[in-house]
């Protein structure tokens, strides 16, 4: 490669870098966002200030995601979430050039079979959303306070493995945050190694 090829990739492979390098832990400002949900409608992080907020990265094409709603263990998260008034949002950050992409339509029917419960499906056909975030796997799971902090960021339970009957067994860290967050209490595991397919960015 010329000196003058390697300039101009160069600054886009150190952007690249950093981007990948980010990580998104317990503490930190959850960054705003402006994405289209399944029905094309505009969802902005800033329109649940006040709310706790669950964001959970997903994609149908993972084992590790179907292993969680294939026993209704994500499914009655979801649903013990909203029983707490907390907004949960299912975000697929499937690039729009991948092969597992699935449109607003596809994933809207896929979370119905499922009987899924979030307020919204999310299509981050760009992955931006992925990537301010840093989301490294489907499922990688943050919750958000009323502030807009993060006060837990990782995975869903420390089952790391796609068998359905283990969801049963499984530490839940994301159910634990939100009962202690919600009582007012510190989340006592706030960071945790996320675990499942790669987001397909």
């Amino acid at each position: 490669m010329s000196l003058l090829s390697f300039a101009r990739v160069a600054p886009l492979s150190l952007a690249l870098f950093a981007a990948s390098a980010f990580a998104i832990n317990a503490g930190t400002a959850a960054p705003d966002f402006s994405v289209s949900d399944a029905s094309g409608k505009t969802v902005k992080l800033s329109d649940y200030k006040g709310k706790f907020v669950v964001l959970e990265w997903t994609n149908p094409e993972c084992p590790f995601v179907r292993a969680q709603y294939g026993a209704g263990a994500m499914q009655a998260l979801q649903k013990e979430a909203g029983g707490k008034e907390v907004v949960w949002l299912s975000v697929n950050s499937t690039n729009k050039s991948h092969g597992e992409y699935k449109t607003g339509a596809q994933m809207s029917e896929w979370m119905k079979e499922k009987g899924a419960a979030p307020n919204a499906i999310l299509i981050d056909a760009t992955s931006d959303v992925g990537r301010a975030y840093a989301a490294k796997t489907t499922p990688h799971m943050f919750v958000i306070d009323p502030t807009g902090k993060i006060v837990y960021a990782g995975a869903i339970d420390d089952k790391r493995n796609t068998s359905q009957s283990d969801r049963k067994t499984a530490n839940n860290y994301v159910r634990a945050a939100l009962n202690e967050a919600t009582a007012g209490k510190p989340v006592s595991v706030a960071d945790t190694t996320p675990y499942g397919c790669s987001v397909k960015y």
